[in-house]
């Protein structure tokens, strides 16, 4: 059998695992559980309900893998010293499973920013391409709804603007689920598409981008001081596909944030109220972002530099003409197999990224 880089003993696991500083949090917050006050504040409750299934899960999978280790060990001993070829197969398979998840906690080790554990909101906008990039916009848009289907996240297109004649010119949707941010930020850039054009009548290969950016959902326990004087809130019919769907009732809001100009919009459901709730966690989002951003000194506000999504700012291309090739510029990592790309397959370049510890290049 080849030799191994993950722990051969369960102390090395069990370091890498923290599992004493786990078991403390988890004592803090079953203490914390236990008070009667504890669900006068419901955001805060639901927030460390959520962190204690995690950190519970966490022991719980140091445990399993504990377990496996001493069972692949007894086994491997057993094959050695019986020659027994079947032992040795059952051992070398129950340590590729060790291995693997020891790849996968290593790489969840890597999400340790304040906020990777949280919700994510992406917005998507057409670049430099007309309406070829519109159309591009929306192969990202479906690009990352199927990836999250796969992580089994839960998502929500809260706003979306139709192109002129296909695609769309922007969406923004919220994406849920443990680390959704964390690995969802790693995404955000310039994409390029090279292919041929579909709306071109001479069928000329056509270079198209979108842009995608991506904030933390802010939950109501971090204070970001939003003052009613400070927002101009429009209310208008929502855009449809004509006839019977058109909405004939001003259910769709945009919310514009004067201090800093920021324009937030949501007409994906038919309750104006329910719409404002929307808008507002966006905009709630994009504040927290921006004051984080100058903070860290890596202020970026991609509205900004729309007339940037072009040639010479993207971090991933896609090309399907001349050649099939999915290249990420930042790890030069390639995937000839671009349509399972755009099916959501974008684990190898999240992953790619984060190992190569350029996660916090924002």
């Amino acid at each position: 059998m080849q030799s191994r880089s993950f722990p051969q003993n369960s102390n090395a696991l069990r370091s890498i695992f923290d599992v004493p500083g786990k078991e403390l949090r988890l004592k803090e917050i079953d203490s914390l559980m236990g008070k009667d006050s504890f669900w006068d504040a419901p955001e805060k409750a639901t927030s460390l309900l959520r962190e204690r299934t995690d950190v519970a899960s966490a022991i719980e999978t140091y445990h399993g893998l504990v377990a496996s280790l001493s069972d692949g060990q007894v086994l491997l001993e057993l094959g050695r010293e019986e020659k027994d070829e079947e032992s040795l197969a059952e051992a070398e398979r129950e340590f590729n499973r060790i291995d693997e998840a020891v790849r996968r906690l290593t790489l969840s080790r890597m999400l340790s920013g304040p906020d990777d554990a949280r919700d994510a909101i992406v917005a998507v906008n057409a670049g430099a391409g007309g309406t070829d990039a519109q159309d591009w916009a929306e192969m990202l848009l479906r690009m990352y709804l199927r990836w999250a289907e796969r992580k089994g996240y839960a998502t929500e297109v809260i706003d979306l603007q139709p192109g002129d004649e296909a695609g769309i010119k922007s969406a923004t949707l919220t994406v849920a689920g443990q680390n959704a941010y964390g690995y969802l930020k790693l995404e955000e850039g310039v994409h390029r598409l090279v292919r041929i054009s579909p709306f071109n009548a001479a069928a000329k290969r056509q270079t198209s981008f979108a842009s995608v950016a991506v904030y933390p959902e802010v939950e109501k326990e971090i204070e970001v001081d939003i003052e009613e004087k400070d927002l101009r809130i429009d209310v208008f019919r929502a855009s449809g596909s004509g006839g019977q769907h058109v909405n004939k009732t001003s259910s769709a809001v945009r919310i514009v944030h004067l201090p800093t100009g920021i324009v937030v919009s949501c007409q994906q459901e038919k309750s104006q109220h329910r719409n404002r709730d929307l808008a507002m966690k966006v905009l709630r989002a994009r504040l927290y972002q921006r004051e984080k951003e100058k903070k860290d000194k890596l202020m970026q506000d991609v509205y900004d530099s729309r007339d940037d999504i072009a040639w010479g700012n993207q971090i991933r291309s896609y090309v399907l003409h001349p050649y099939q090739m999915a290249k990420d510029h930042r790890t030069k990592l390639e995937n000839g197999n671009v349509q399972a790309v755009l099916d959501g397959d974008l684990d190898p370049f999240m992953e790619a990224v984060l190992m190569a510890g350029l996660s916090e290049t924002r």
